[in-house]
């Protein structure tokens, strides 16, 4: 978890787009914030859901749901195992007075003390690369952080087409502008596909994909060679 954390980490300092997706209450956790139940709704969708219906139920919750103050989980192995939400928690059924604390505990087991081991070395491989820079961390907002890291889904071609600089080619040369209008007419799924194999990944930086340096250089004469490209440069090799 530390070396992933690290990877996080390296990933914001040299502004490299990864392709993760960790629920958003990660980053806020990442800066300092709290969980509150919309991270809930997001992390774990059907449970919160159940939680949710459980608060707004308005007939007696101790009859209906027999609940006490446990909750059971499916470990890595398939394992079911329950834990105690407070002390004595396997005796204490829940009723309509103390059911906003046991949602309250569930949200505090699943988003904090159950993986207070594993998200406290992952926090602790990240910040040992990025505490340098702890002014400008606490600048974000996790899903500023999130963007940053893990890129937009958004993509401008035209402002890629804008910023593109050419090696042996100009953009008035017919094989550029057949390229560009091939790229243009793509379906999304298409695009993201190319976008990562010129550039290793199928999302655009926070500021676009006009703000990335992308070059296409001519690749030869011979018009029966497959494109190429050197994703860490952001460079794609187009025969004529």
């Amino acid at each position: 978890f530390e070396l992933i954390g690290i990877i996080l980490g390296l990933a914001l300092y040299n502004s490299v787009i990864l392709d993760i997706h960790f629920p958003l209450v990660y980053y806020k956790k990442l800066l300092g914030k709290k969980p509150i139940f919309e991270d809930l709704l997001q992390s774990h969708p059907s449970l919160a859901k159940g939680l949710k219906q459980l608060l707004e139920f308005t007939e007696d919750v101790r009859s209906t749901y027999c609940y006490n103050f446990t909750h059971t989980y499916s470990t890595s192995f398939g394992e079911q195992k329950v834990v105690e939400l407070k002390a004595g928690g396997a005796e204490i059924n829940h009723d309509n007075d103390n059911r906003k604390e046991y949602v309250q505990l569930v949200q505090n087991a699943l988003l904090d003390r159950m993986i207070t081991k594993q998200f406290g070395a992952f926090s602790s491989g990240f910040h040992m690369v990025v505490d340098g820079g702890s002014e400008f961390i606490e600048m974000f907002r996790a899903e500023e952080l999130e963007l940053t890291i893990c890129g937009c889904e958004s993509l401008d071609f035209k402002a890629l087409e804008r910023v593109t600089q050419y090696d042996n080619f100009t953009k008035d040369d017919r094989v550029v502008k057949e390229f560009w209008e091939i790229v243009h007419a793509m379906t999304l799924e298409d695009k993201k596909k190319f976008l990562a194999f010129c550039t290793g990944s199928d999302r655009s930086p926070i500021r676009g994909l006009g703000s990335i340096t992308f070059v296409i250089s001519k690749n030869g004469p011979d018009s029966d060679l497959l494109p190429t490209s050197h994703t860490c440069f952001n460079h794609l090799l187009l025969p004529e």
